[in-house]
C-alpha cells in the first residue's frame, strides 16, 4: 500500500522498533502457550512456584503487548499530525485558480473526511501487525508440534484468508465510491449553510435541493456505506466460523487420523484460540486500512503544489516606479471565458478606477494584477523589467486587497508580518468610524460579527495596517450607505494618496469618477483607457455604458 510506503520512508528507524515490539510480544505469548503446554497439560507441575511464573508471564506479556500497540499508534498519530500539517501548507502554496478549480467542498472533505479516515486507519494498525506478526509466530510453534496437521490447518486458514479478502475488497470499491459521493455530500452542506437565508425565503427552492439533489447523495451513501458494512461483517463472521472449524479439524486430525495425540490436539486447539482474537481483529481492521488508502489516494490527486518548508518572505523593491502588464492572457479551461490580450502600466501613487460589466471580466484582470492567477502568456513587469516565476511572491508582496467575497482575520498584522502600528490603527479606526464598534485586545479584534458594510471598512482597516504599497478594492463601496460612500471617495482615497499609496479601485459608482486619475474600462475580456469625451461620457452614466 502507498501509503504505509511513504509511513516507511518517513519513519523507517520508530516503525523498525516498533516492528521489534510486535515481535517480542509474539514470542512471548508464543512462550505463555508453550509454559501452558509443558506445565499445565504434557506434565501436571502441582508446586507452588507455577502460579507466579505464570503470572509474571502474563504480565510481561501484557505490558510489551501494550507497549508494541501504543507505540505504533503514537507513530500514527505523529504520521496524521504531519501529514495534516504538510496538507495545509501544499494548499496555502497551491495556485490560487488550482483551488479553485478542485473547489472548497473537495478540499473541506479532504481535511475532515480524508485526514480522519487515515487517523482511524493508523488507530487500527496495531490490530493488523499483531495479528500478522502472531501468525507467523504461530505458525511456527505449530509446525514444530505437528508439521501434518500445520499443512492442514494452513489450507483451511489459507482458504479463510482468502475468502475474507475477497470479501474485504469488494469493501475496497464501495469505499472507493463513497468518498466521491462524500464529495458530492459536502457539497450539498455548504448549499444550505451558506444559502440558508434564500432557501428559507423560498420554499420551493429548498424543497428542490432537499429532494432532487440531497436526497439521491445521501441514498447513494446509503446504499454503499450498507453494502460496505455488508462485506466487512460478512468477512469478519466467515473468519470468525472458520477459525472455529479449524479447531474441529485438528481434533478431527489427531482423532480420526491419529497424526497426534490429544495433548498435542489441544495445544493446537488453544493456540488457534489464541490466534483466533488477534487474526479476526487484523481482518476486521483491513477495511479502514483500505479506505484510508483510498483517501490518502484521494488527497494526491488534488495536485496541489509540493510541500516545501517554511515561508518564504521575498521583498520586492519599495522605490518602484511602473507596474506593467504586457500583452497578458488568461483563460478559465479549454473554451472557457479568457482576457487579453492585457497591456497596463500604472505609475507609482497613481488613482485608477476600473469599471466594466458583469462578466467582463475586471476581477480576473484584479486577479492577474496582484500575482494570484498566472497568465497563459504574456508577463508582468517591474519597472520594465519581467517578474519571472521566481519573483512572484516578491510581485504580491506589493499588494494589499479588499475582495468583493472578503474575508475576516482577527489580528491585525502590519508591515513584514511585525505587529500593526498601534497610531495607525487607532488613525484608521476612527476615519473608518469604527472606533466604537470593535475592541481590540493586544492587537486582536475581539468580535468579527458585523454587518456586509462594516465587515468592508474591517477589511480595509487590515490592508491598510499591513502598510503595503498598493491597495486594490473590488466595489468596496458597493456596501456603504450614500453618506460614507461620499466620504470614502471625496477624503479616504484622497488621504490613502497622500500616504504614497497606490489605489487600483474596481467601482460603479459613476458620480465620482472625477476624483479618479485614470479611467480603465474591461468589456468582454478586453481593456482600454478612457479619456477625454469617452470619460466624461462615462461620468455621466456608467450604467449605460458597462452594461452585460
Amino acid at each position: 500500500m502507498k501509503l504505509l510506503l511513504v509511513v516507511w520512508r518517513q519513519y523507517r528507524w520508530p516503525f523498525l522498533m516498533v516492528m521489534a515490539l510486535s515481535l517480542t510480544s509474539a514470542a512471548l505469548g508464543i512462550g505463555l502457550i508453550a509454559f501452558i503446554n509443558q506445565r499445565l497439560i504434557e506434565t501436571v507441575d502441582k508446586s507452588l512456584s507455577v502460579l507466579p511464573i505464570f503470572l509474571g508471564l502474563l504480565l510481561l506479556l501484557m505490558a510489551v503487548t501494550l507497549a508494541s500497540q501504543l507505540a505504533l499508534t503514537v507513530l500514527g498519530h505523529h504520521f496524521v499530525y504531519r501529514l495534516r500539517g504538510e496538507f495545509i501548507k501544499r494548499i496555502l502554496d497551491t495556485h490560487v485558480e488550482r483551488l479553485e478549480q478542485v473547489g472548497s467542498a473537495s478540499l473541506l472533505a479532504g481535511l475532515t473526511s480524508d485526514v480522519r479516515a487515515i487517523t482511524l486507519a493508523f488507530v487500527r494498525l496495531p490490530e493488523l501487525v499483531q495479528g500478522g506478526i502472531l501468525t507467523a509466530a504461530c505458525a511456527a510453534y505449530l509446525a514444530w508440534l505437528s508439521p501434518q496437521m500445520l499443512a492442514a490447518t494452513s489450507a483451511w486458514v489459507a482458504v479463510t484468508i482468502f475468502g475474507g479478502w475477497l470479501l474485504v475488497s469488494r469493501v475496497y470499491r464501495h469505499m472507493a465510491t463513497l468518498r466521491e459521493t462524500e464529495d458530492r455530500l459536502y457539497h450539498d452542506y455548504q448549499t444550505v449553510l451558506e444559502g440558508r437565508r434564500e432557501l428559507t425565503l423560498n420554499r420551493e427552492r429548498a424543497a428542490d435541493i432537499f429532494q432532487n439533489i440531497y436526497i439521491p447523495n445521501a441514498r447513494e451513501y446509503r446504499r454503499h456505506i450498507i453494502r460496505a458494512d455488508t462485506f466487512h461483517l460478512s468477512a469478519v463472521n466467515w473468519s470468525n466460523i472458520m477459525m472455529l472449524g479449524a479447531i474441529g479439524l485438528v481434533f478431527w486430525m489427531a482423532n480420526s487420523l491419529g497424526w497426534a495425540d490429544t495433548r498435542v490436539a489441544a495445544t493446537y486447539s488453544l493456540t488457534l484460540l489464541f490466534l483466533r482474537t488477534p487474526l479476526l481483529s487484523a481482518v476486521g481492521a483491513l477495511p479502514t486500512l483500505l479506505s484510508a488508502e483510498v483517501a490518502f489516494n484521494k488527497l494526491k490527486r488534488f495536485e496541489l503544489a509540493q510541500y516545501r518548508e517554511g515561508f518564504a518572505h521575498p521583498q520586492a523593491s519599495r522605490d518602484w516606479q511602473t507596474l506593467e502588464l504586457r500583452d497578458v492572457r488568461f483563460s478559465y479551461g479549454d473554451g472557457g471565458f479568457s482576457v487579453g490580450p492585457l497591456n497596463l502600466t500604472i505609475n507609482r501613487g497613481d488613482l485608477v478606477f476600473l469599471i466594466g460589466g458583469n462578466g467582463s471580466g475586471k476581477s480576473t484582470l484584479a486577479m492577474l494584477l496582484t500575482g494570484l492567477y498566472q497568465p497563459v502568456s504574456g508577463t508582468l513587469c517591474l519597472d520594465g523589467q519581467p517578474v519571472e516565476a521566481k519573483d512572484i511572491e516578491a510581485w504580491r508582496s506589493l499588494f494589499s486587497a479588499v475582495f468583493t467575497d472578503v474575508w475576516l482575520f482577527d489580528r491585525l498584522m502590519g508591515a513584514d508580518g511585525q505587529q500593526a502600528d498601534p497610531r495607525l490603527v487607532a488613525q484608521w479606526l476612527a476615519r473608518l468610524k469604527m472606533d466604537n464598534k470593535i475592541a481590540l485586545d493586544n492587537g486582536r479584534i475581539l468580535d468579527l460579527k458585523l454587518s456586509k458594510g462594516q465587515k468592508k471598512r474591517v477589511a480595509l482597516l487590515l490592508a491598510m495596517a499591513e502598510e503595503r504599497d498598493v491597495v486594490l478594492l473590488d466595489e468596496w463601496a458597493a456596501d456603504q450607505d450614500p453618506h460614507f460612500r461620499r466620504e470614502f471617495y471625496q477624503v479616504l482615497l484622497p488621504l490613502m494618496q497622500q500616504m504614497g499609496k497606490t489605489i487600483f479601485a474596481i467601482s460603479h459608482d459613476d458620480s465620482y469618477f472625477v476624483h479618479a486619475d485614470r479611467l480603465l474600462e474591461m468589456r468582454d475580456g478586453q481593456l482600454s483607457e478612457l479619456t477625454g469625451e469617452e470619460r466624461e461620457h462615462a461620468s455621466r452614466d456608467a450604467v449605460a455604458r458597462t452594461g452585460t
